[in-house]
This record gives C-alpha cells, structure tokens and sequence, in this order.
C-alpha cells in the first residue's frame, strides 16, 4: 500500500468499471514535468513506501532541474518483465538454481517466483540454414527444434513451476514485436489499480514499446531477474532530450531512412544516460509504425530510452492491432485524466533541445560496421569505394586497384554526405574514387557459373525487429519485388536472400495481397519468425561462396534491414555490414554488390531488353497506402494472437519436466547448474582491496558487448569447441553460444572471443588470445586458458578499456562471463550504461580513469601488476569517490569509482545483485 503522503490516490471510472489511480495533479510541479517523468512520478507515488521511496523522492523528482547534473537517486518499479529466449534462458536458470539455494539455507523453493509479469518469446534461436526455397521455414524450424530440445523442455518447465511466467513458443515472432502488437498493456490493471504499464526486458531494443508511450528500457537478465523478484531498479533521474518533430517524410523516404538520420544526429548530439522525447506538431504525422522503429534504434544511439507521448495514433494503432474496446477505452480515458495525453501546443521544460523537420530526411543507408554512420544513398557507391581500402590489402599481389573504375559526375551533382561523425561533408573533387578490384570465378552447387568481387553483396535480409514490425516498408519491399519480376529482373547468383519477419500478421498481408510470390521468386521466401541475420544467425553462406571469399580474401558485404551491423556480428565471411530499409535489401539483392550508384546505375536488364533503374520500380506511397489498407485488418492481430502460448504440435509434444526444483541433467551441454551461489553465507563477506592483479585484456574504444559476450557460431579449436567435443557432441551439433546460454562452462570460454577482438596486450592477433603472465615470457595463449592458469594461482584479473566500453546489447553474459574468468575490476574512459549496471550486478567493480587520461596517456602496456586500494571504504556503508590504482612499475592514479547508487553499492557488497535478492528474501 502507498503512504500517500500527498493524498493523490483517487478512483478514475471508465464505462461500468472503476480503478484506484494516483492523480498526478496532487503534486506541484508534475505538470510542468515531460511526460517520461510524469510516467516515474506516478511511478513513485504509486510505491512509496517511507523507506525505498519517500516523500523526498516524489518532491525531488516534482522539483527537477532540467540543467542540472543528475544525481537525485530514485527507485523506478517496472510493471512487467519482458524477456527473449537468449537472455531469457539463463534468467530462468538463475531461479531455478536460486531455489535450490533458497532450500540450502533453510527456506521455501516455492517462494522464489516472479512478482512482476513475465513473458518470454522464443525468437532468437531460427538459423537460416535453409533459403530460397518454399520449404526454408519448414526445414529451419524443424533443425530449430533438433538443435534446441533441452533449452525447449527447460522453459516448458518454467512455465509450469513459476507462477506470472509465460512463454511465446518458437516460429511465432520477434519478441519486440510481439510486445508492441500484442503483450504491451499500454494501462495496467493489477489488483483494481490503473496505472502506466512500464516495462524492461533482457533486449536493449525492449524500447521499441516507447512508440506506444510505454517507458522502459534494456537491461542485463541480471537487473530483470531483481525486477522479476519485486526489487525495484536505482536508478537516478535523467537529464531528458526534447526533440521536436516537424513537418512530413518526402515521397521516396522511409522509416529506416528516418531513423538512420535521428540515429546520427542524437550520436552527434549525446545522449548516453539520458532520455529522448519527441514532441511538436511533426509527431502527429509520425505513424506509430514509424516510432517503434525509432523507439527500437534507442541503443543505436546511446539513450536510455526514445519515447513518444500518447496520442489518437496510440489508440488507432491499438485498435487495428485487436485490443478490446474496454482497454483503448482505459487507456484514453486514464492518460487524458493524467496529464499523459500527447498536446502538440504545449512544449514542456527539457534538458536540451534538438529540432528535424521531416522534410529534410533523404534515403540512406549505414555502415559499414556501426549503425550511426549514416551514408546518403546517393553517396553510398563513392564512400564504400572509400571505406573498401580498411579491409582488403592493396600490395598488388592479393587484389589489383582497378585504375579504370575511376567515376565522375558534374560538381552540381556531387551530394552531401555524412563523414560518419554526424558532421555534413561533400566531395573535394567529382571522382567517385578508384575500387580494388579482384575478380574470382565460382560455380555454384547448380552448375551456374559466376564471378564474384570485394563490394559483393553475399547476404540481403529483411530481418529484425526494427523495420519488420513496419507495414509501410515491408509491403514496399514486396510491392518494388513485384515491379522487379515483372520487369524480368531477378537476384544476383551469389546473393543469400531472406525473409525473417516479426509476427505472421506480416506473411497473412503478403498472402491477402497476393505479394507472396514475387518476393519468393526473388529468393525472398520465408525462413523464419525471429532475429535471424541482425544477431549473427544468418547461417553459413553456400560452401563454394565461402571458399571463393576466405581463398581470395575479398571484402564482401551483407545488407540487412535490422539496427546492428557491428563488426563480426552478421557473418564470419563478411567484412562490412550495411542497414538498409527492406525495399532497398531487395534492390541490393538485384544489384549484387555495393560498387553501384543507384540513382544513375541500372539494377540490371530487364526482358525487353532495356535497363531497369530503381526508380523504375519503386512503390510511390500511395501504391503501398492502397494495399496497407486493403491488405491489413484488425482480425489478423486477434487471430495471430488469440493462443499465442498455445504453439505448435511440435512445442505441445516436447516432455515437460515437473517440480519446483529442477533436475538438471549432468550431462547436458546446454543447461548447468552455475556457480553463483556455492558457499554462500546468509551475511556477506567484506569487500576487500585488489592486490597483485594482471591484465587480461587491454582494449580499445567502442568495445562493445559483441565483443565480450558469446554470440554467433562456435569455432573449431576454441575452448568452447574442446569442452563440447570432450563431451561428445559433434562440430555439425555445437550450435550458437546464444543457444548454449544456459550452460557456463560454454560461455566463460566464450567470453572475449569474438573473432574481431583486438587484445592490444597480444598484438598481431584478432580474437580471443592474451598473453599468459603465469608463464616464461608471457606467452600468447587463449584468455580462457591463461584465465585458469590465473585462477589456479590466486591471481585476480582486470581489463583495461577505452571510450565507451560495453555500448551495444544488453549482455548479461558480458558480465556474467567476465566475473567467473576472474576479473574483479575493469578500468576504461567511460562506460555504457547497461554494461556498468550489469558488472556491478555480477560482483566486478567498475572504475574510470581521471578525466582526460587513458592506459595510453598514463603509459600502460598491460604487462603491470596492478593494485587498488581504498574499495573496502565501503564496508562502512559509503561510496569512495576514487579509489587509488598503482603498479609495479610505479604508475599511480585516482581511478573514479563508477557505482553510481546506495542500490549499485548494496549489490556489490553482497557480491551481486543475486545474491543480493536471495539474502533480502530469505530475511523477510
């Protein structure tokens, strides 16, 4: 119950129903307050409690000082709980072994349930094994459930042992589209309350749903088990970002290029940390479509979250997706009653200001390898023909620069183009640029006989939840597929299409419109519902593609509509990645390669003959407004969900396993009980200095969590790949680390493997190698190997970091993994937020070195051994703003201490946010 202090709490009626509401207008101030606040005072006053959330928080936040530096803490209470099966796995490990630890010390296993709904869709885990073929979703499903049985079976434990704990089984859809078409409540009602329905999942793209006006946010599985568990989420109150829409997309643009433009300009602008929300006259232009593709890009530009208020769009958008009338009604009815509801003449106070006219937005596309470097399309042959020269050798003996390839265009038609940075640039001169060039022959598995070269397209998906969720683009896409056909145009040979989208309401409007067979004569035929190629489960390219690219070492591409495009992240064969709006995948599939100017280039010849242009098949927007509304109706939503956690025969006939505790096979290599909590006591141990640590990585900027974390395919000759060979499982059966998320023994080896990491303590290598101080001479070895050498000896670890380290998705297993290699501390120029949020949740200390300085600056090489002293100030209940760092070859600073709330320290001193939990629960 809340204390009330300032007598808010009120009963709103709607229809014949009434709900007991906490008005916001009980309290000065909130009125001024931008809606993302007015969400976390309602938020407070809802749960004050007089000790975790008091009077002075609900004034605070009432009070806020949009320039001020943020430091007020606060206790934010998600509603429900949103997960997918990568994440979700270990989370549901991690209670069933908090049960177990729950009876170790004398409690009851069945009190460890989520308090909070909980939802779990099954989507990360379809490999696109099979394509261009009718029966690639058939055959990819079926290889699916070969791969993931025991994962499958554990999960059908979960649903039965856990109370408030639903499962979405596989082939259904994209997690985040399932939330925003189905799941999402947008109001909450729980125990005769109405109130905003907020949300946090185990996906840094859960912010999809702030297209909806739903506040929440990515966090690791680590913060989302806490939240599962009733414990509120510290956090402090943010600097928030208006962003001020005006005006309308110009024909030819779309969403994705929309987005790709706000993405470069809030990177630009800075937005870690803080909320983004979009206001003014433009917003009601915006479909809501539209801002769930904004909404899913948040991380991409760094914000915690990028919200859109509530508006007649949330309503219709609800309504064509099969809501009750009962719940748009609550919704409208609650949101006006709140001051919640979307008013364009009303600007409120924000921290900073940025302003787009819609109008300004050009077709674009980004990459090769971060998703903020937004390139014109009109540029993109010129700038890849630049970036090329990072990522093949010019020494005349592996390729040849093909002196002839040089392209101008008359200065007048020379257009802008970004430098990456955010920054407007332009050509110097009106060269195109020259393109290495080196041309290989390949004969496929058919007999076709084809020459590939760097700048191939090999890859073309429409995949992810960012633009699949999106009718507009996804019915552009097929509807320039259908003028593509019938102008006898078709794919190039060498080009693995794709189509993967978010829910079956996509596949039922392609089939009502009869689009279907234009995007499956193209190769577009459906492989899957689920993030296929944006999380790295794009399959293996045809044998003799591989062979020709990894003999002749050429820089080929992949062009995808999702939102990540990192380095090594799309395809172990493919250098530079490309995010492009689903029509443009199709046209890039046409062309077969990015050594194309296709504002002045043909796609290829059609049957009469003539060139075909893209312009010559792009949908206007009133062709595809026609089919979105003969096309797409309310019905489809309600029966895509209407048994949505039913699934298939094949979900319906897996053995479910029963209990409260879980038998966990000793043989299975994909689910192990983990070691967090052995020999743990029910008062914690002090936390004490580190002494005497090595290095076990010395990184560089913008080391993101795919760089840390396990993800994508299992190499031959890893640690990972040793461990599961010695026990029995076959190199055909190893499947993705993702899959493999349940069992620790696979992932720590995993950990800061990727095939792109760059340990600068072991140059010369890319990979998952440092050097071994244990040793002689410190010799180059795996980090999993040298991590055990370390471990047998005592010695604690650290890693060293530059700008930026952790930004990307939200891992728990960059965390979780990073701790059981050892490493108590890591030390880098700045962090992202989920990544220091999830080491503090897993026992590591996160430190920053002083303003202005780096391991570079202060001449570290790694090599030292490090000592930090001044951490055990916190047994005295206190937060050390810096801690001393010294090493053996006398170089000393003030590291800043980067636990940045009561909350933050509270888990570090029990040793995690787990343990943290289990303690608080036992207790009560």
């Amino acid at each position: 119950m809340s204390a009330n202090s300032f007598g808010s709490r009120d009963t709103l009626r709607v229809g014949d129903q009434s709900y007991e509401i906490f008005r916001l207008d009980a309290v000065e101030g909130a009125q001024r307050l931008p809606y993302s606040l007015k969400v976390l005072l309602e938020n407070l006053l809802r749960t004050e409690d007089g000790v975790n959330v008091t009077a002075d928080h609900i004034r605070a936040l009432a009070n806020w000082d949009p320039k001020a530096k943020p430091s007020q803490e606060i206790q934010f209470t998600p509603a429900r709980v949103i997960m997918q099966d990568f994440t979700g796995v270990p989370c549901v490990v991690d209670l069933a072994t908090m049960r177990e630890a729950v009876s170790d010390l004398g409690g009851d296993p069945a009190k460890i349930n989520p308090l909070a709904p909980a939802e779990l869709v099954i989507d990360h885990s379809v490999i696109v094994d099979v394509f261009g073929r009718p029966d690639a979703f058939e055959r990819n499903v079926e290889i699916e459930y070969e791969r993931n049985r025991e994962r499958y079976q554990f999960l059908r434990w979960g649903q039965t042992a856990f109370d408030e704990f639903k499962v979405v089984p596989p082939g259904t859809g994209i997690v985040h589209q399932a939330n925003i078409e189905h799941l999402a409540r947008v109001t909450m009602v729980r125990n005769g309350q109405a109130y905003p329905d907020t949300c946090v999942g185990t996906d840094s793209h859960t912010t999809m749903q702030n297209g909806l006006g739903i506040l929440g946010w990515g966090v690791g599985g680590i913060e989302a088990e806490a939240a599962m568990l009733g414990q509120p989420i510290s956090m402090l109150i943010p600097r928030v970002v208006g962003f001020k829409l005006t005006g309308e997309l110009p024909p030819g643009t779309t969403a994705t290029d929309l987005v790709l433009t706000i993405t470069e300009m809030l990177r630009k602008h800075g937005v870690v940390g803080k909320f983004v929300e979009f206001y003014g006259e433009g917003v009601a232009s915006v479909p809501l479509a539209n801002r769930a593709t904004i909404g899913n890009m948040s991380p991409e530009f760094g914000s915690t979250a990028a919200i859109f208020p509530i508006d007649d769009e949330t309503i219709r958008y609800l309504k064509l997706t099969g809501r009750s009338d009962e719940q748009t009604a609550l919704v409208e009815a609650y949101t006006k009653a709140q001051g919640l509801w979307h008013d364009p003449s009303v600007e409120p106070e924000y921290s900073e200001y940025l302003e787009l006219d819609l109008a300004d937005v050009v077709p674009s596309i980004a990459g090769p390898k971060r998703p903020q470097d937004r390139i014109a399309l009109s540029d993109a042959k010129a700038t890849w023909r630049k970036n090329v020269y990072d990522y093949v050798h010019t020494d005349g003996i592996e390729t040849k620069v093909d002196e002839a390839s040089a392209e101008s265009f008359p200065a007048s038609d020379s257009p802008a183009v970004s430098n990456g940075d955010g920054s407007a640039g332009g050509h110097t001169t009106s060269s195109v640029g020259r393109r290495p060039h080196n041309p290989v022959k390949v004969t496929l598995a058919d007999g076709t006989e084809t020459e590939i070269d760097h700048g191939a397209v090999v890859i073309a998906a429409i995949t992810s939840c960012t633009n699949t969720s999106n009718p507009s683009v996804m019915l552009g896409a097929a509807l320039l597929a259908k003028k593509a056909v019938e102008k006898g145009l078709s794919r190039k040979p060498w080009v693995k299409t794709s189509l993967a989208p978010g829910s079956k309401v996509v596949t039922d409007y392609y089939e009502r419109s009869g689009l279907t067979p234009y995007l499956d004569k193209l190769g577009f035929n459906l492989v899957g519902y689920g993030c296929t190629t944006c999380i790295g489960n794009s399959g293996p390219l045809p044998e003799e593609i591989s062979k020709a690219i990894n003999d002749n070492d050429l820089a080929v591409t992949a062009v995808l509509s999702g939102n990540r495009n990192f380095e090594g992240r799309i395809n172990p064969d493919v250098k530079m990645n490309y995010l492009a709006s689903p029509p443009l995948v199709v046209a890039y599939a046409l062309a077969g390669t990015m050594d194309i100017d296709l504002d002045n280039e043909p796609l290829g010849t059609g049957s009469d003959g003539q060139p075909v242009y893209l312009r010559d098949i792009w949908p206007s927007p009133e062709e595809i407004q026609e089919v979105i509304d003969s096309a797409i109706a309310a019905e489809m939503y309600e029966q895509a969900y209407s048994d949505v956690f039913a699934g298939d025969e094949r979900w319906r006939s897996l053995p479910t396993p029963t209990g409260n505790t879980f038998s966990w096979d000793p043989e299975s290599t994909y689910v192990r009980k983990p070691p967090y909590f052995e020999g743990m006591a029910l008062e914690p141990e002090p936390v004490s200095d580190i002494v005497g640590a090595r290095v076990l990585a010395k990184l560089g900027d913008s080391v993101t969590t795919d760089h840390i974390s396990p993800a994508g395919a299992i190499k031959p000759g890893t640690p990972a790949a040793e461990y599961l060979k010695a026990h029995g499982v076959e190199r055909k059966d190893f499947n993705s680390y993702g899959s493999r998320r349940g069992n620790h023994e696979v992932m720590i080896r995993g950990t800061f493997a990727n095939i792109r990491l760059r340990n600068q303590i072991a140059p010369g290598t890319e990979g998952g190698y440092t050097r071994d101080f244990t040793q002689e001479g410190g010799p180059v070895t795996f980090i999993y190997d040298a991590a055990q050498n370390y471990a047998a000896k005592n010695i604690p670890l650290v890693v060293l970091g530059g700008k930026e380290y952790g930004s990307g998705s939200s891992r728990d297993w960059a965390a979780k993994g990073t701790r059981l290699l050892g490493v108590r501390a890591v030390i880098a120029e700045s962090f992202e937020r989920i990544h220091r949020s999830n080491l503090i949740g897993m026992g590591v200390l996160p430190l920053q070195f002083p303003e202005g300085q780096s391991a570079d600056s202060l001449g570290l090489t790694g090599e030292e051994t490090y000592s930090i002293t001044g951490v055990t100030e916190l047994n005295e209940g206190r937060i050390p703003a810096t801690v001393k760092v010294s090493t053996d070859t006398g170089v000393e600073f003030d590291a800043v201490v980067r636990i940045d709330t009561p909350g933050e320290a509270d888990y570090y001193r029990n040793g995690g946010i787990l343990q943290y939990v289990l303690r608080q629960l036992i207790s009560k």
